[in-house]
């Protein structure tokens, strides 16, 4: 039992969460369980102490099980550890930038790129190796290089890149560098440090050529447990003989203070890389600071501090999680949540109660008193023959619906398995690859639902191929060309951001490889599914809708207002992560707005329905999807709003351009998908609406 409670405590530290299971143990403990269910059956106290036995030197051999990011890694005093550099990035032109675009010092073995996942190069990510050493547990002060003097191209690359306010991004060990600085007293978070700056009131700009890092460690030792995880490095396991390697010290913190130091370049060039050199502080004069200027040469040092620290390996990624005004974000949520079940709810309870009494007032009527009501009513009951008349443009509905299903589908599981834990920070570019490869297999799932709606509208199987073909090119089609129109311009300034030629043919190989045949099966499997019967006939001659004192697209305007105000708050933060930086990772709030939102978007696209019905208006089919899909035009105006109020770093109109696409990208598939849960819900209610109705 000790060697139980052992292994449970190097899970806790593994993980944070007592979670002992492992994928090469899971066989030997099912088959404990199993047995130890076969003994209970039997009743043989004897047996059933065996079998406890068993299963306790099954578990005694549990692993711990870190999911997900990178597996634990525990380094040895002086043992060598390089650091990592990734584009260039700024909140003012959000365009990337290579790191050696600009005179930096190269490494000894040259520049070399880390292997990136889809996700990441589509984020325009671009990590190479970089020249910064550290030595675990060795405190010094590091030589790099001195460049040739700067020629007029660098000096402007350098000015342009400081004065739009670009951040170097430096990785250790999967850790980005943090920074802290203050603005009228409150103590401000970054992740990087600036290339350059440039004081108040001068026309100069100085560069930032020393670095002051300061590593926070864990002294970790080992109790022979299992370490599994999927990192950048890939698969990672640290076996039980492998006991005392897994002892050391673990990188917990990553923290940096830059400067600008001005140093006699005659003097520095004769040192070599990687030579000790004098610590210093940072200057606070300007005439001390390393000018950008052409013929300067720059001298580049840094110096590392290690540290110790209480904080645990699970638990280094807390502070940049951190979120600011965190207290106001929870709160807010909460009040939108109540606002929104208790307007929902008399929606709900109201409209129940309305058609349960019309239900049953014209169920007891005899069939005089019923062709009497008919004659002197007006409402839903009087658009029978019509209601399920096929609606204009109906193959654009059931491919507008196939992707819907589609959309919706993957942000749901993604959602889930991103609350879960799976989708860490660690693991850079795992959510939208993650998203894009869900995306691609629930292409079945969208030719299912589109072609089976086509066979429900049509009454035949004729022309699903061209559904299913449709379903698989519509909205990757709308991605692919707002896409490649951003990527000209991305290409034009000579971004990191542009999608490369090979990446292009990757994403096609998937489009057409693995998408657009899913599709094609899923309307097979459509065409054979039975379609969905009408309750009711229809009539030859359509029934003429009365005039209308306002006009619907109104009321389908208004409806979008309510599921709006569900995800609008989230929605900033959202906005705030993706182009200020920030790390966004309160994904379990997230998906409980989204189950709000699905239930807010399919409460209100029914109740306009009714309206609708009651009015003697049978063309629902378009109005129930545009009141629900509605909150899309919402979003986008909230975009362009963030933009002009919130976002004023933002310059020039390329970086306006990316914005704007990517918003359109965005609402776009808030459009499809919020539609088609309206949609859906609104055609089975209007279908167990009138097959409740007695028809003679």
């Amino acid at each position: 039992m000790m060697c139980i409670t052992d292994a449970i405590d190097d899970c806790i530290l593994l993980t944070g969460a007592c979670t002992c299971s492992s994928y090469l143990k899971l066989q030997d403990i099912f088959f404990a369980f199993l047995l130890l269910k076969m003994e209970l059956i039997l009743i043989s106290r004897r047996k059933l102490c065996t079998a406890f036995i068993y299963l306790v030197l099954t578990l005694q051999a549990c692993n711990g099980f870190y999911l997900p990011g990178s597996y634990m890694h525990t380094y040895s005093t002086g043992e060598e550890i390089y650091a990592k550099v990734n584009s260039l990035t700024s909140i003012e032109t959000e365009l990337p930038f290579s790191y050696y675009s600009l005179p930096y010092c190269p490494p000894l073995g040259g520049v070399k790129k880390s292997a990136e996942n889809l996700g990441e190069l589509l984020m325009g990510d671009q990590i190479d190796n970089s020249p910064y050493r550290f030595r675990m547990n060795v405190n010094e002060t590091v030589y790099l290089c001195t460049t040739s003097p700067l020629s007029d191209h660098e000096v402007k690359l350098l000015k342009q890149r400081t004065r739009d306010m670009y951040q170097v991004n430096i990785n250790l060990d999967n850790l980005p560098a943090m920074r802290y600085t203050e603005q009228n007293g409150l103590k401000i978070q970054w992740t990087g440090f600036p290339v350059g700056y440039t004081p108040a009131n001068s026309d100069d700009d100085y560069i930032i050529n020393h670095l002051k890092f300061t590593v926070l460690i864990h002294e970790y030792e080992g109790a022979g447990v299992e370490i599994i995880g999927t990192g950048e490095e890939g698969m990672g396991v640290i076996s039980q003989s492998d006991k005392k390697k897994a002892s050391g010290y673990e990188i917990v913190g990553f923290e940096v203070v830059p400067c600008s130091i001005k140093n006699d370049p005659e003097k520095m060039s004769k040192l070599h890389m990687y030579d000790n050199s004098t610590s210093v502080s940072c200057p606070k004069e300007l005439d001390k600071s390393q000018i950008i200027r052409e013929q300067e040469r720059v001298s580049f040092t840094y110096e590392v501090a290690f540290v110790k620290s209480d904080i645990r390996w699970p638990s280094r990624w807390d502070a940049y999680l951190r979120m600011e005004g965190s207290r106001v974000h929870w709160f807010s949520i909460l009040n939108s949540l109540m606002v929104i079940f208790f307007l929902a709810g008399i929606v709900f309870v109201i409209f129940l109660r309305t058609v349960r009494r019309d239900l049953t007032r014209y169920e007891e009527l005899d069939k005089e008193a019923q062709a009497q009501m008919n004659e002197e009513l007006s409402g839903w009951k009087l658009v029978v023959g019509d209601v399920f008349r096929e609606p204009s443009h109906s193959k654009l509905l059931c491919v507008m619906v196939g992707n819907g299903v589609q959309i919706t589908g993957m942000s749901l599981v993604t959602l889930v398995f991103a609350a879960l834990g799976f989708m860490s920070p660690a693991s850079r570019g795992m959510l939208l690859t993650g998203m894009i490869m869900l995306y691609l297999f629930l292409g079945i799932a969208a030719g299912y639902t589109s072609v089976r709606m086509w066979r429900t509208i049509k009454g035949s199987s004729e022309g699903w191929k061209s559904v299913s073909w449709s379903v698989a090119c519509f909205f990757p089609g709308i991605v692919f060309v707002i896409l490649t129109a951003l990527n000209f311009i991305l290409w034009g300034s000579n971004s990191t951001g542009a999608i490369p030629i090979s990446l292009y043919f990757t994403l096609f190989a998937l489009w057409f490889c693995i998408s657009v045949p899913l599709t094609l099966v899923g309307g097979f499997l459509g065409t054979q599914a039975e379609p969905i019967q009408y309750p009711v006939q229809t009539n030859q001659i359509p029934r003429e809708i009365p005039s209308r004192k306002y006009p619907s697209w109104l009321l389908i305007l208004g409806a979008g207002t309510l599921p709006f105000g569900t995800l609008f708050i989230e929605l900033f933060f959202i906005l705030s992560s993706i182009w200020l930086g920030r790390f966004y990772y309160v994904f379990g709030f997230l998906l409980i707005v989204m189950l709000l939102l699905v239930t807010v978007c399919a409460e209100v696209s029914v109740v306009l329905t009714y309206m609708h019905l009651c009015v003697e208006d049978w063309t629902w089919w378009w109005k129930a999807f545009y009141a629900s899909g509605s909150v899309a035009l919402y979003v986008f105006l909230y975009s362009i709003n963030y933009l002009v109020f919130d976002l004023q770093s933002l310059s020039g109109t390329v970086s306006a351009a990316l914005y704007v696409g990517y918003s359109l990208i965005m609402a776009v598939a808030i459009m499809l998908s919020t539609g088609t849960i309206g949609f859906l819900t609104s055609f089975y209610f209007v279908h167990y609406l009138f097959s409740s109705v007695k028809i003679d």
